[in-house]
């Protein structure tokens, strides 16, 4: 078993060398920062998210999710709003343009993706999106 997981830590340095190729995006063209993009993507899937709920997601001290957050609010891609649920904490939600920004990153990642896995088979894809989402599985918990 530890070949296989040094094959496993070599393969996933090459994916972090070549992470830009990976998603064939050179960075000049990005539309969204790398962070700005994590940020808002899981602000969209999980709805509004107080600055403390956000570190403890990403494992992040709140002093570095609050200079990440305060990017996305002076390009007004995300905006503070009262608790929706009578919470004392402010929470940040996802704006018109923020949403509209992701989108279009996310096209951009996914027409790249879609260039460096032509070929595959759909049966390829699956079981390599399963063993994907199988290890960030095993990285949360």
């Amino acid at each position: 078993m530890r070949r296989e997981i040094a094959d496993i830590e070599r393969e996933l340095m090459l994916i972090g060398r070549y992470k830009e190729l990976a998603t064939a995006v050179r960075p000049d063209e990005r539309r969204l920062e790398r962070s700005s993009y994590i940020l808002l993507s899981r602000l969209q899937a999980e709805g509004p998210m107080s600055i403390g709920q956000l570190a403890q997601a990403f494992g992040l001290d709140t002093s570095t999710v609050n200079r990440q957050t305060a990017v996305l609010l002076r390009s007004g891609l995300a905006e503070r709003i009262p608790d929706p649920e009578g919470g004392m904490a402010r929470k940040l939600r996802v704006t018109d343009e923020g949403l509209r920004r992701v989108a279009a990153e996310r096209a951009c990642r996914l027409e790249g993706l879609a260039k460096v896995l032509d070929g595959w088979t759909p049966e390829e894809l699956r079981s390599f999106a399963a063993g994907l989402a199988h290890f960030n599985a095993s990285i949360e918990r």
